[in-house]
């Protein structure tokens, strides 16, 4: 195995994850939030979404799927196009709303679709390149894809958890 067969299939399980959590999920359900301050499963699944679109656009050099695809229009979230959810108050959480599972699926599987087609191509030398020098030490690609995975893993962990206490509820 090599850097980029480890690296899809870790995308991969962050992608069986994320469906498992919201697959046949109630638009109730998907906005429910089991506590006031607590997130819900559109909140965790749009900002995990969104982080990975953010954070491998940039070092890919590629435009964001949210916005070259139109899913910000599709969403209608009232904050600016580039949010990605990161430092989120509960009113902001609150406000991530979404109408079905089809469409957060959508925004996500299309996501995933340009990060498989990225780390696809990576090598190991790849791994190397500094994307973000603002950072001591400067953060390299190999860095920057361990934290979207772990920030995902993390959330979707989240959404599942949540999913399984609403489903109790019941």
């Amino acid at each position: 195995m090599n850097s980029a067969d480890l690296l899809s299939d870790a995308f991969e399980r962050i992608s069986e994850a994320v469906h498992a959590s919201v697959e046949e999920l109630s638009t109730d359900d998907l906005n429910a939030r089991l506590d006031a301050g607590a997130n819900s499963i559109a909140w965790l699944v749009w900002h995990l979404s969104r982080i990975q679109d953010d954070h491998l656009a940039d070092a890919a050099e590629a435009e964001q799927v949210w916005l070259a695809q139109g899913w910000a229009e599709r969403f209608e979230l009232p904050f600016p196009k580039d949010a990605t959810g990161y430092g989120h108050s509960s009113k902001q959480v609150a406000a991530v709303r979404v109408e079905s599972a089809e469409l957060l699926l959508g925004y996500f599987d299309a996501v995933h679709e340009q990060t498989r087609r990225f780390v696809r191509g990576l090598d190991d030398a790849a791994l190397d390149r500094v994307v973000d020098d603002s950072w001591s030490p400067p953060v390299t690609l190999g860095v920057r894809l361990l934290s979207v995975i772990s920030d995902d893993l993390q959330h979707a962990g989240q959404a599942a958890f949540a999913r399984g206490a609403l489903e109790r509820r019941s």
